[in-house]
């Protein structure tokens, strides 16, 4: 693309805001020309209208048309074979497998661990230091985390000094150096690491929060039961915090099935280390495969789906209570 296509381009996104203000500023001016009575309700659908707009633009939009590609060749035929490519090709039952494990370890893994250092340090001296050392991976990006992964699993071949962390460790202990990003299925692994580590910080917070919330006569009550810290922990901390763990485990494992930036970023894929959001990129933008990219992409959506109205029960089912 040229710079005069690239200017023509924003010209006319720029054309489109303007026309869009100017709608939205005749609605509004003849929403307050409006008699008192239902007055109120235009003004709301004068707000509501910009934003309603935006959203069938950018989702509604989009969607359905994602849906309609699944089930059509390059042609535009209907069919049925992207889905039966999804669930019968090598490279893409093993992208299936790989988000399997990827949903299976990074929320367990990720939550068991944020748990238990906001069960240790909790009420602890210097507890929000410590509370800041694992939360900030969270501020880093997807693409800043595998770049920075990347240099700790970095191979160098030869007589070359190892840069990455772990084969300077192994080198230093005299073995040979070894190249996890290519090594099948340790390199998948390795890269749901970096998940657990940006996520962590995520799970710590929220469930500190959740165990401050838990009453202390009941703890206490407990004690004088003559518990010890674990029993303690199992049948008083966990069922006070049982929202917050579901809150917990579900926003990790969506954000698990969306993964993308780290598999980009380390491996694109390559060396059977694809993921669903991965391969829906590959296919649909590198293959021009736009059918199978598009069927990739209802998969997710349908594996998203159940996580998300499971949460909303939960979250409707606590309110009720209260």
């Amino acid at each position: 693309m040229t710079t005069a296509d690239l200017l023509g381009k924003l010209l006319q996104v720029v054309m489109g805001l303007a026309v869009l203000a100017a709608v939205v500023g005749l609605l509004i001016f003849f929403i307050d020309k409006a008699p008192k009575k239902g007055r109120d309700y235009w003004q709301l659908v004068g707000f509501l209208a910009p934003a309603l707009i935006f959203l069938a633009i950018g989702l509604v939009y989009p969607a359905i048309r994602t849906s309609l590609l699944a089930f059509q060749t390059s042609g535009g035929e209907w069919t049925l074979d992207n889905f039966v490519w999804t669930f019968t090709q090598p490279t893409a039952i093993r992208t299936l497998i790989n988000t399997v494990i990827w949903v299976l370890l990074v929320p367990t893994v990720s939550t068991a661990i944020g748990l238990a250092y906001a069960v240790f340090i909790d009420r602890s001296r210097g507890e929000k230091y410590y509370k800041v050392i694992l939360f900030m991976p969270i501020a880093i990006s997807f693409v800043g985390a595998g770049i920075i992964w990347r240099f700790v699993y970095e191979y160098r071949s030869g007589d070359r000094e190892q840069i990455g962390l772990l084969n300077a460790i192994v080198t230093a202990f005299g073995g040979e150096p070894v190249q996890f990003m290519q090594t099948d299925p340790l390199n998948t692994f390795l890269l749901i690491i970096v998940m657990i580590w940006i996520q962590t910080g995520f799970a710590m917070v929220l469930l500190s929060a959740a165990i401050k919330g838990v009453p202390t006569e009941q703890i206490e009550a407990a004690q004088l039961d003559g518990t010890n810290g674990w029993q303690r922990f199992i049948n008083v901390t966990v069922p006070g915090i049982r929202g917050a763990l579901v809150v917990v485990l579900t926003t990790i494992s969506i954000a698990t099935l969306k993964v993308f930036d780290i598999v980009r970023t380390m491996t694109a894929g390559n060396f059977n280390t694809s993921v669903i959001a991965n391969e829906m990129y590959t296919q649909a933008f590198r293959a021009s495969e736009v059918g199978r990219g598009s069927a990739l992409a209802l998969i997710l959506f349908l594996l998203v789906l159940p996580i998300v109205v499971y949460n909303i029960n939960v979250l409707r089912k606590q309110r009720e209570i209260r």
